[in-house]
């Protein structure tokens, strides 16, 4: 089903150069050809729709992260929607009247998906819910996946990371949001808590990925991509070893491959 018409918004994208005879529905479609979210979190924006344009047979959804939404602003998310649903990374974390015009005016330039801090508390998650309406869903994060006990401790939540994005993750729920994100070594413990996406539990989106080969980055607390399926995440995140790639559309091919028979 795709996205409901907005009343006010930018322009149709129908008439844009990328996609001249209007965008195809699938790009509104869930979850696309596979579970790869694909993070173009660079800041070279012609650089990103090429990988993007080079990609998207293979991955269900496109992330624009918070360095790329600054170098490009809205524009790369309305460039981008047309081709897959475009997941909106810019986990929110204010009060929540400026969270909820956030919400609203992502969902007016066509991003599917949109992160909030569960930290920010019932009320700012709820904000979000309430005015992203029927088209973009509120994906709650938990812990960053750059955070382990130690550093958790630092700034004052006790107790493992497992304790806190459950905690996290019950706020989030109870609020409204119908997603969460949280590293691979969670997602067990909240299927068996939460239960199965398809079955009534959140959507689970999860970074901290490793593809073999790839160096583990800032990222603390890390699996595998068949692993993190298999345990029940919905979207992996996945950027440099396909960005970063020499050939991209290869790469993340291969990675669809794999994850297909999981």
């Amino acid at each position: 089903m795709g996205r409901t018409p907005r009343p006010a918004g930018p322009p149709s994208r129908a008439d844009s150069p990328d996609h001249p005879e209007g965008p195809p529905s699938r790009a509104r479609e869930w979850p696309g050809p596979g579970r790869i979210c694909l993070a173009l979190d660079g800041t070279d924006t012609e650089a990103s729709l090429a990988v993007a344009a080079a990609t998207e047979a293979h991955v269900g959804v496109f992330k624009v992260g918070l360095s790329a939404f600054v170098s490009a602003g809205p524009e790369l998310i309305t460039r981008l929607a047309p081709r897959r649903p475009v997941f909106a990374d810019l986990k929110a974390h204010d009060i929540p009247d400026q969270v909820g015009h956030a919400a609203a005016a992502l969902s007016r330039i066509g991003a599917s998906y949109m992160t909030v801090h569960a930290a920010g508390g019932r009320a700012m998650i709820a904000a979000a819910v309430g005015a992203a309406g029927l088209d973009l869903k509120i994906l709650a994060v938990t812990v960053l996946t750059s955070l382990d006990a130690k550093e958790l401790e630092r700034v004052g939540m006790t107790g493992s990371p497992l304790e806190a994005v459950v905690r996290l993750a019950e706020t989030a729920l109870q609020a409204g949001a119908p997603g969460l994100v949280c590293s691979p070594l969670e997602v067990g413990a909240l299927r068996e808590r939460f239960g199965p996406s398809d079955g009534g539990g959140p959507l689970l989106v999860v970074p901290g990925i490793r593809v073999q080969g790839a160096p583990a980055g800032d990222q603390r607390r890390t699996l595998g991509p068949r692993e993190a399926v298999a345990l029940g995440a919905d979207l992996i995140v996945v950027g440099r070893p396909i960005t970063a790639a020499p050939d991209p559309a290869a790469a993340a091919r291969t990675l669809a491959a794999e994850l297909a028979v999981v």
